[in-house]
């Protein structure tokens, strides 16, 4: 006798054409892209963004803030519609394109330039990044995305799929939290004051809650199409939440 599926008990309008499920589906309609779409916000955002400071109303900034929170608005959606598990599989993508975007960059600068070519400095400029805002970089990345999609994993069952601003907000409170507490020290504490590194953990997180906050009209509409267009919505009632499983 099948086993009844436990997601099922969770209030889904079956007029809608989605099914609770806590098995998805061997294939999905829109999940390569979802992925293509975090990969690639995630590299723009810090090659391009990183690479420049912005003063607006008086308030410094790396220009960066205004398009990487996007990557977690997509991890958001990633973790919504198709599960932990296959967001785990979309951080570990991300995961291993910074890790390669750092050593391309890094091969890059060291060789040495044309005799014909001026550019070198502006490119060690864009493009040199220390090591330690490599690793900072990568890092947070890394436990700030597992942590956001977690907890919104574990809030979208406690919440029985109501509510959905409550986990992408929640999930993202604790997760830019960790990024920005990862972040920050390890790239800038002994060069910058310890007062100063305060100080722009606690605004740049505040930033980014406040723009997941302000797109969460978005990341409505995008999740209601997503999972109307796949035709489930997946409750991890019993996922292996281990950042290194395979499952």
């Amino acid at each position: 006798m099948e086993k009844p599926d436990p997601a099922a008990a969770f209030d889904t309008d079956p007029d809608d054409g989605i099914a609770a499920t806590s098995h998805p589906p061997q294939t999905f309609r829109y999940y390569e892209y979802v992925m293509a779409a975090f990969v690639a916000i995630l590299l723009l955002s810090n090659i391009i963004g990183a690479a420049k400071l912005s003063t607006l109303a008086g308030y410094t900034f790396g220009a960066g803030i205004l398009f990487f929170p996007v990557s977690y608005v997509i991890g958001d959606v990633l973790t919504e519609v198709y599960g932990y598990a296959r967001a785990r599989r979309v951080i570990w993508t991300g995961f291993a394109a910074l890790i390669f975007m750092a050593f391309m960059s890094f091969v890059v600068v060291a060789m040495p330039p044309a005799d014909s070519w001026d550019g070198q400095e502006a490119y060690e400029q864009v493009f040199g990044s220390t090591w330690r805002i490599v690793l900072a970089s990568i890092t947070a990345f890394w436990a700030g995305e597992f942590v956001n999609s977690y907890i919104l994993a574990k809030m979208k069952i406690w919440t029985k799929g109501k509510a959905l601003w409550s986990r992408t907000i929640g999930s993202t409170i604790f997760g830019q939290g960790v990024d920005s507490l990862i972040f920050y020290p390890i790239a800038f504490l002994g060069i910058w004051e310890t007062q100063d590194v305060l100080t722009v953990i606690v605004t740049n997180w505040l930033l980014k809650v406040v723009w997941e906050a302000a797109l969460t009209p978005v990341t409505y509409a995008v999740v209601g199409k997503l999972k109307k267009s796949e035709g489930v919505d997946l409750f991890d009632v019993s996922t292996d939440f281990s950042p290194f499983s395979g499952k």
